[in-house]
């Protein structure tokens, strides 16, 4: 069996094509396991994983730790709002005192970009990035990557429109340099306020008008407008976002082909789509909670079998 070319998840900007497929060919089998009635697999009995979650997540926290359970790993769940990160531990002290209890490998979400990095040079553990601030959300990306793959057949030439704030997003990251990766043409789509400034640098297209993006796509991934990360306003109203950069089934129908609904979630409806778009057949948000779980599975058990015991 192939293996992944690296050691760690910290980026897809590690990752190659060929670690990619190896990734959704293992989903693939994934795939196939939750479905059963008995959704367990023995594959990683002997290694002890910990989440350590330095900022808020229900969703892909849930999906990791579902992910290792049906993988049978053992699992230590660390949230940083109760732990002695509030009384001033450094992560470097917060993770050996977590290694000392020979954890193998570590999944972390933290508000720092580069976290993931930096822990991986200092400590012997593999590293799953989960999200590192506004840079990267690899899993993130592999699973939208891998729902397209799903609904369309291919990812290769297809043409991928990213709506909202990108410029909050490691989501967006992520998912640029994944669909580069394996051939699919992008674009990025919202108000000037929100797109950052080096992203033509990136190589994608850039669109400011909404209607113009969504008939040049085949799939459109909507984002969420991220008030948490906002310290100024970067557009005068949710309501006049909406109106520019809002879908619904009315816009939708007005085209002239049938595009896919992309969203990463937590879904402001209403905002960043209206509840009869996150509903219908052309959405395929539910589909990309089911595999994000696949997807995880996938990489955990690439990853653990690097680990030498």
């Amino acid at each position: 069996m192939s293996e992944l070319s690296v050691n760690h998840l910290l980026g897809i900007k590690y990752l190659n094509e060929k670690d990619i497929q190896l990734i959704f060919e293992t989903a693939d089998h994934f795939k196939e396991v939750i479905n059963r009635p008995i959704k367990k697999v023995p594959s990683l009995r002997d290694i002890t994983i910990a989440n350590l979650f330095f900022e808020n997540s229900t969703r892909t926290k849930l999906s990791f730790e579902l992910a290792e359970k049906r993988l049978s790993a053992d699992v230590i769940n660390f949230s940083a709002s109760q732990s002695s990160v509030k009384k001033g531990e450094t992560l470097i002290d917060t993770v050996n005192n977590i290694l000392s209890m020979k954890v193998d490998m570590v999944v972390m979400r933290h508000p720092n970009p580069g976290a993931g990095v930096f822990l991986s040079q200092h400590v012997d553990a593999s590293i799953i990035n989960a999200g590192d601030g506004a840079h990267e959300h690899p899993t993130q990306a592999l699973l939208d990557s891998y729902s397209i793959r799903e609904r369309l057949g291919d990812v290769k030439g297809k043409n991928v429109v990213i709506v909202g704030d990108i410029l909050h997003s490691r989501v967006a990251l992520s998912n640029i340099y994944a669909l580069q990766l394996q051939g699919a043409n992008v674009m990025v789509c919202g108000p000037k306020t929100l797109l950052p400034k080096y992203i033509k640098d990136l190589g994608v297209k850039v669109e400011t008008n909404l209607r113009k993006a969504l008939n040049w796509c085949d799939v459109a991934n909507m984002l969420r407008v991220q008030n948490e990360r906002m310290d100024i306003s970067y557009f005068p109203s949710t309501r006049e976002y909406t109106q520019q950069y809002g879908v619904n089934k009315a816009l939708l129908n007005s085209l002239d082909k049938d595009i896919t609904i992309m969203h990463p979630g937590p879904i402001n409806r209403g905002v960043e789509i209206t509840s009869d778009v996150a509903d219908s057949d052309q959405a395929i948000i539910l589909d990309q909670v089911q595999n994000g779980v696949a997807i995880r599975m996938a990489v955990i058990y690439l990853l653990a079998s690097k680990i030498k015991h």
